[in-house]
């Protein structure tokens, strides 16, 4: 199964959580973070897939705060109404009278075939192919919004986990968006939303939320290994695997360890709130926390993960139990871009009082 199943979407459709970070004002739940990213580990103690394409589409509904009510309505205004989005290194969008005309392609679509709109985010450029940049010098970049129908789809998702999340390929040619489907993210002059979940930016959610998968996964998959080392016996032997020392010292220290990569987390995101409540932005201090707590527990989740499977023995390798599908998934996880290592060197970094390149924070 590479795409969420029919039954799972309209259980999902009717609970809304597509739409936990999409604003009141257009039906959304507009959850404070931390409530956000605790609903993201319960679905994916169920299932990874649904948690992260749940995850990634509230991300992009958050793009909702820089556009024009009537727009807002149109991408979000139906129960069935998602937007996704990938990566599109070498795409252009090039000024046209009253809007872009866009091409390129983008990878890594996580959600991109139940989603109604998809976004491309690209450098934008002058009719004449002069590169439009800010007063820094750097690009302007612009999100596009545009009806799935209009792109054409590569279905390249045949990977190793998080198959049911259908991150797909997609491309668009010389298409026209107009000005009012368009925004530039996070950028303070067009946010029109008040609220402070938008002093936030998407990267710090994905962050969290991406981080809340690992760590439902892991949690599932410790407790599915309690649960069998209570009635296991070793192959050759009639000792039960819960009086193995060995386990014990695993379940223990595994236990410790997801709690206080939780426990980070929701601290360093409690803290950011605390902070824009107190100075309505969010600072550079706060985004350090944030990916550090993200990646360490991503990092922590798939250890968790690996230490389990391997007790579990034989048992871990048939499809029936749940062992081999969440250590897939979790190191699918542990893959993506925010799990990177050199985040911590980006920390460190700053710990030291340097300046740390501020594009994963």
């Amino acid at each position: 199964m590479t795409e969420l199943p029919p039954d799972v979407l309209d259980a999902m459709f009717d609970a809304g959580m597509f739409k936990l970070l999409l604003p009141r004002a257009y039906g959304g739940a507009e959850l404070k973070p931390t409530d956000f990213i605790q609903c993201v580990e319960a679905i994916a103690q169920g299932d990874a897939s649904a948690a992260w394409c749940m995850n990634q589409a509230s991300g992009c509904s958050m793009s909702a705060a820089y556009v024009a009510p009537a727009v807002a309505r149109e991408v979000w205004g139906g129960k069935r109404d998602v937007l996704a989005w990938g990566q599109g290194p070498g795409a252009k969008a090039i000024r046209a009278d009253g809007g872009w005309r866009v091409t390129g392609t983008w990878t890594f679509g996580s959600g991109s075939r139940h989603a109604t709109w998809l976004g491309a985010m690209c450098p934008s450029f002058e009719a004449d192919g002069t590169p439009i940049v800010h007063a820094d010098g750097k690009p302007w970049e612009r999100t596009m919004l545009f009806r799935r129908e209009k792109a054409e789809i590569d279905g390249v998702w045949d990977v190793l986990g998080l198959r049911g999340t259908g991150s797909d390929a997609y491309t668009i040619k010389d298409l026209f968006v107009d000005d009012a489907h368009t925004l530039t993210r996070e950028y303070d002059p067009e946010r029109r939303e008040r609220g402070l979940l938008y002093r936030f930016q998407a990267m710090q959610l994905y962050a969290g939320g991406f981080a809340s998968v690992g760590l439902g996964i892991s949690r599932a998959m410790l407790d599915a290994f309690i649960d069998l080392a209570k009635t296991k016996s070793q192959a050759w032997s009639s000792d039960s695997l819960r009086d193995n020392q060995a386990v014990q010292n695993i379940i223990g220290y595994s236990d410790a360890a997801w709690k206080a990569a939780r426990a980070g987390l929701h601290l360093a995101f409690e803290n950011a709130w605390e902070q824009v409540q107190a100075s309505g932005n969010l600072t550079l201090d706060s985004k350090i926390q944030i990916r550090q707590a993200s990646t360490y527990a991503i990092h922590v989740s798939r250890d968790v993960c690996h230490h389990v499977f391997h007790e579990a023995g034989s048992t871990a390798i048939f499809n029936k139990y749940p062992f081999e599908r969440r250590l897939r998934d979790v190191n699918s996880v542990s893959q993506q871009t925010q799990v990177r290592r050199t985040h911590f060197e980006t920390i460190g970094l700053y710990l030291l009082g340097g300046e740390p390149n501020t594009r994963w924070l």
